[in-house]
């Protein structure tokens, strides 16, 4: 018994030495923890070094977390913070997993529409205001400013301060930086703290703060107004009174006085850009410089594998695969031009070899391809398709082209033997194609070299030599385009092409009110030729610019010394959809004529065709608007004549409708025209578009359209179009 007595006195005194000091140390820690209520403060996590996540410890930490964890201490709470989910402050008020939200400048309503109450100001927050650059800052209440999502509740307070001011809200610190640099906003706003952060960003270095602009708000934390909330902000107040000035700017001066803005990769990258820019720039030239020696020695291993693959050796010309190939490349590298392909072989070729040797047959084909080549540019070529038989690709240049060819290439060559000594004189029978605009479309060379062999064998049938056409209506409208398009700038510059002038008349009064300027041509070798005729084949061409170029300025040149002599007058020009191109700028082209000869924008009209705006009424619509914004009148011309007016009226931007009065001539039910008239007429009007009538021939259409509302008119029953002398005669 006495041992066992002593084994439990010895256990009691062991649970004495050890487990009751642990006892105490848990009942002392229950104490302490019983006597401080822990409180749950939801604060964002993007404000630094307001609000922000240490990298290192992962928790939050910043001037806000600060002050409010020493003011909760000082009220009796142990302040446990976490990073609000909620996009916004006004939404994590409605959330039960905080007992208060921070921070908030005054009270505002929850995401629901429940009334908060908000503490005593913990410190004053001062807001700045950041420009792009040197941007002035309009008037504050006049402004439109950016501002983080998470200051919804903030923003409103901004709006009771600055009514009118405009305010757009954006997720992310970059969002708001990408709207101020687009003029999207005039500013950025958050507080002063935040932007000492923000703009270490090197890539932000553009942005300037405007102190100019600065105001304060309030720092405060807030709850829902309830019974429980207005417990905890009391509270809370309690320990806010007992928070010296002092400690607060000691707070403060600890986070502004670090640099914690911590360099990502990008930074690094922005920050010695021009560097590494250099650094990148030397190494591409130096691969660049690398490859381009590889390429060139793989190019000139190519080349001499090509020309033993494409190149006849007897006479260096292209055989006949390189021939074709070396034709489609041409075709469609040089749409714009006229070609000719032919087809030739010398009769009796093989009667030379037999009776004169092969050599000297090797050499007369040499002699014909140095002949032919000689005259040739870098946008030709000749083939060797078989034996005596050749093709040749030929630009045409001009409507003597051919006959410059018998000369120098074919004369000579009927003449080889002859001005050798030998009366012999060699007959060459050849076959050409005109190559069509299809053809340059859908290249076909096997197709067209038939058509020229079939043009050759019918000059072989017929027992003489020389050439024949495949296709001899081709062939005139092809010297027809040469003539035209090949003569233009000499024409231009001698005088050829004239300035007339087709008067527009208000019928009311007979009073010449304007004049639509045209062109007339007369060829120095063709005459006259009819606008319809040189007009499509420069558009044709691509050179339609060059055309109505000469007139803008002739007209400009009119118009100057017309106001010179106090006779003020207007007259529309047209502008070719073809003219209308991206890399042209058409409105600036008419801008620089106003002000080179000292003309008001209203006297130049301008004349767009109504299919115009079908083809590409994208571009065409920005050049309409453009026009006009520098002053000009812009008309749809020949409208009426599409097939999409009504559309064209809604989306286009003109000032008058030039109304085309086929309805009125040629076959259908005229009864049904003269309605159509009369309701496109009020249709106009109603749109507020000026109108003119074009294309009147009689009094019955002219009196017909003044009964309907339209009064200005032009057309043959008023004036033909006329030289510039008989305008101004016409005009008295």
């Amino acid at each position: 018994m006495k041992v066992t007595q002593v084994v439990r006195h010895f256990v009691i005194f062991i649970i004495c030495l050890f487990i009751l000091p642990l006892w105490g140390i848990t009942a002392q820690a229950d104490s302490e923890n019983n006597g401080a209520d822990v409180l749950v403060i939801g604060v964002p996590a993007d404000r630094c070094p307001v609000f922000y996540l240490d990298p290192e410890t992962k928790e939050t930490v910043g001037i806000g977390v600060d002050l409010m964890r020493a003011a909760a201490e000082e009220a009796g709470y142990t302040a446990a913070f976490r990073v609000i989910a909620e996009k916004t402050n006004k939404e994590a008020l409605d959330s039960p997993e905080y007992d208060i939200i921070m921070p908030f400048g005054s009270e505002i309503k929850s995401s629901s529409g429940k009334e908060t109450i908000v503490t005593e100001n913990l410190i004053q927050t001062p807001f700045t205001m950041v420009t792009n650059g040197n941007n002035k800052l309009p008037v504050l209440h006049e402004s439109h400013i950016g501002m983080l999502s998470s200051l919804a509740g903030g923003a409103e307070t901004v709006k009771q301060l600055y009514p009118g001011i405009g305010i757009t809200l954006y997720d992310t610190m970059p969002e708001c930086v990408k709207a101020l640099r687009s003029g999207e906003v005039d500013a950025l706003l958050h507080n002063s703290y935040v932007w000492s952060y923000v703009l270490q960003k090197p890539s932000y270095s553009d942005l300037k703060v405007q102190p100019a602009t600065m105001f304060s708000m309030d720092f405060r934390a807030g709850t829902l107004d309830t019974p429980e909330g207005r417990a905890v902000i009391d509270r809370l107040n309690t320990g806010i009174d007992k928070l010296t000035d002092t400690r607060k700017q000691a707070i403060v001066l600890d986070y502004t006085s670090r640099r914690l803005y911590q360099y990502d990769f990008w930074d690094y990258i922005y920050e010695y850009r021009f560097i590494l820019l250099s650094g990148t720039i030397l190494f591409a030239l130096f691969i660049i410089g690398i490859v381009h020696m590889q390429r060139k020695v793989h190019r000139q291993q190519e080349e001499k594998i090509r020309e033993l693959k494409e190149r006849d050796p007897l006479t260096g010309v292209l055989n006949l695969e390189g021939f074709k190939k070396r034709v489609e490349e041409l075709l469609l590298a040089h749409p714009e031009n006229q070609y000719l392909l032919s087809f030739s072989n010398i009769k009796n070729f093989k009667f030379i070899n037999e009776s004169m040797g092969r050599e000297t047959g090797d050499e007369l084909l040499r002699f014909w391809t140095q002949k032919s080549t000689a005259t040739f540019s870098d946008e030709e070529a000749m083939g060797r398709i078989t034996g005596d038989r050749f093709a040749v690709l030929r630009k045409l240049a001009d409507a003597e082209q051919m006959s410059r060819d018998e000369k120098e290439v074919f004369e000579p060559l009927r003449n080889y033997f002859i001005d050798r000594g030998k009366e012999i004189q060699l007959q060459i029978c050849t076959g050409v194609y005109a190559i069509t605009p299809e053809d340059h479309k859908n290249i076909d060379v096997d197709r067209m070299l038939d058509y020229a062999r079939m043009a050759e064998k019918k000059a072989r049938a017929t027992l003489k030599t020389g050439y024949e056409f495949y296709n001899p209506e081709q062939w005139e409208k092809g010297k027809q385009i040469v003539d035209i398009s090949g003569h233009l700038p000499a024409a231009l510059q001698t005088g050829e092409i004239q300035v007339w002038y087709q008067p527009q008349v208000d019928y009311t009064t007979g009073v010449v009110s304007g004049a639509e300027a045209l062109c007339r041509w007369k060829h120095a070798k063709l005459g006259w030729i009819s606008p319809g005729v040189f007009i499509p084949t420069l558009e044709e061409t691509g050179m339609i610019f060059d055309l109505d170029s000469f007139v803008w300025d002739k007209v400009c040149q009119d118009l100057h010394r017309w106001n010179q002599e106090g006779k003020r007058r207007s007259v529309s020009v047209n502008l070719s959809r073809s003219d209308i191109r991206e890399d042209r700028n058409i409105p600036g082209i008419f801008y620089e004529l106003i002000k080179k000869y000292d003309l008001d924008p209203e006297q130049l009209r301008i004349e767009i065709t109504e299919t115009a705006y079908v083809e590409n009424p994208g571009f065409l619509i920005q050049t309409t608007s453009e026009l006009r914004e520098y002053g000009f009148q812009v008309e749809m011309d020949d409208f009426g004549s599409g097939y999409s007016s009504l559309h064209m009226l809604k989306e286009v931007p003109v000032d008058r409708i030039k109304m085309d009065l086929h309805f009125l001539t040629g076959t259908g039910d005229m009864e049904k025209s003269r309605i159509i008239i009369t309701q496109v007429i009020k249709m106009i009007e109603l749109l507020g578009m000026k109108l003119i009538a074009e294309g009147v021939e009689t009094k019955a259409q002219a009196d017909f359209l003044k009964e309907r509302g339209c009064q200005e008119m032009q057309g043959y029953y008023f004036y033909k179009p006329m030289p510039v002398e008989d305008f101004e005669k016409a005009q008295g």
